[in-house]
């Protein structure tokens, strides 16, 4: 009985063998404990009755903007011969041929649209033209005078004005001395403020005419293409809108280097977004990319395959971006197994600092008696890796001794 328990204890491989058992045990508990041990704060979710005004609401995506196409802007666009209507404010002559009493200078047009005329009263020229205000008082004045010769002139015109609002240098009410038209009352607004970038250029616009006509213009294909189809006339009391460029952004996720929200600019895309977000970084997955866009409360994921758009150019997945679309690039499979190695590396670390404070207050030398038989202690100071010393005689702690 002695032999045989004198060989289990001394024997190589069974030591090795219940150390390896037995250091498992000993991490999975520390891990255990070191995991059990983490506090922190966890809310939990209740629902109480609120206020309508003051309940948990969900953000409905916002209205897609589509651009009007040359058609559209033709068939809201007036086809008659331009003709200039009277409103307020304008200024208006009166001539009446060898009759200097009925004649009148720079009478101004009132808010409710009327003028007063010599002999005659006051006259409702709202929205009609001069030819047409020349006949009225022709027809009034012929009860009191043989064949009398009218003239009617505009002196001043200020009743073919737009209103610019928005993002551009002098918002404001304009006069068109003609036909008015978008690219006219940009310039005449001031076009961008001084201040912006060359990154923040007009990039559309909204026409609002009525209580019931909105016009999307896309000043990208307008202003840099050149395509004039799309420089709509303007009526009279139109709305020219320019929103600012920080209204609209894209929002990039996951392994990029500069991972946030990013502006909309002139032709946004997949490809565009990521490189503005500082590229993918070495923890990427190229082939997984997702583009998370809200069309209700129920949003809608498209995987875009970058790997094969890069290597095989195939740009067919390089989608357009609208507002308020998400990016997400996700990490690789090596990169996941390096997260979790970093949260347990510390967990490493406790233990060796856990099995040194042991060593030093010669636990360990009392648990390596016990389970082995082995006297002494782990020299800890050595920087060539530690030593155990048994007695006299001194063992490499890597040997298996």
């Amino acid at each position: 009985m002695y032999r045989v328990t004198e060989y289990i204890i001394y024997n190589p491989i069974f030591h090795y063998d219940r150390m390896v058992k037995t250091m498992g045990i000993f991490f999975f508990v520390s891990f255990f404990v070191l995991l059990t041990s983490c506090s922190s704060i966890s809310p939990k979710s209740s629902r109480v009755p609120t206020a309508p005004e003051k309940d948990f609401k969900a953000e409905l995506p916002k209205k897609t903007q589509e651009f009007a196409t040359p058609e559209k802007i033709e068939a809201v666009s007036p086809h008659e011969a331009y003709q200039y209507r009277l409103g307020p404010g304008d200024f208006v002559n009166i001539l009446v041929w060898h009759r200097p009493e009925l004649s009148q200078e720079n009478i101004v047009v009132s808010p409710d649209g009327f003028i007063a005329v010599p002999r005659i009263g006051s006259l409702n020229v709202i929205n009609r033209t001069s030819d047409e205000v020349q006949n009225m008082i022709t027809l009034k004045l012929e009860t009191l005078y043989i064949k009398p010769e009218v003239t009617v002139r505009v002196h001043e015109f200020h009743n073919n004005k737009a209103f610019v609002l928005g993002r551009v240098s002098k918002p404001g009410v304009i006069n068109f001395p003609g036909k008015g038209t978008l690219l006219e009352a940009l310039a005449l607004a001031g076009g961008l403020p001084i201040d912006q970038t060359k990154e923040n250029a007009l990039t559309k616009c909204a026409i609002i005419r009525g209580n019931d006509t909105v016009i999307w213009i896309d000043l990208q294909d307008l202003l840099k293409n050149g395509n004039m189809a799309l420089n709509s006339p303007i009526r009279n009391n139109d709305v020219i809108y320019i929103p600012e460029a920080s209204d609209e952004l894209v929002y990039v996720m996951g392994e990029v280097f500069t991972p946030g929200a990013i502006q909309i600019r002139g032709g946004m895309n997949v490809l565009k977004a990521i490189m503005l977000a500082g590229g993918i970084n070495k923890q990427a997955n190229p082939e997984k990319v997702f583009i998370i866009r809200q069309q209700s409360l129920k949003g809608d994921v498209i995987k875009v395959d970058l790997r094969n758009l890069l290597e095989h150019g195939d740009f067919s997945q390089n989608f357009s971006l609208l507002s308020n679309d998400i990016v997400f690039v996700s990490p690789s499979g090596m990169a996941k197994f390096n997260f979790a190695l970093e949260k347990i590396l510390p967990s490493l670390n406790v233990l060796s600092i856990g099995t040194t404070s042991a060593e030093t207050f010669g636990i360990m030398a009392k648990l390596r008696k016990q389970l082995w038989g082995q006297t002494g202690f782990v020299n800890t100071t050595t920087t060539t890796g530690t030593t155990i010393t048994t007695g006299t005689s001194t063992t490499s702690g890597t040997s298996g001794q």
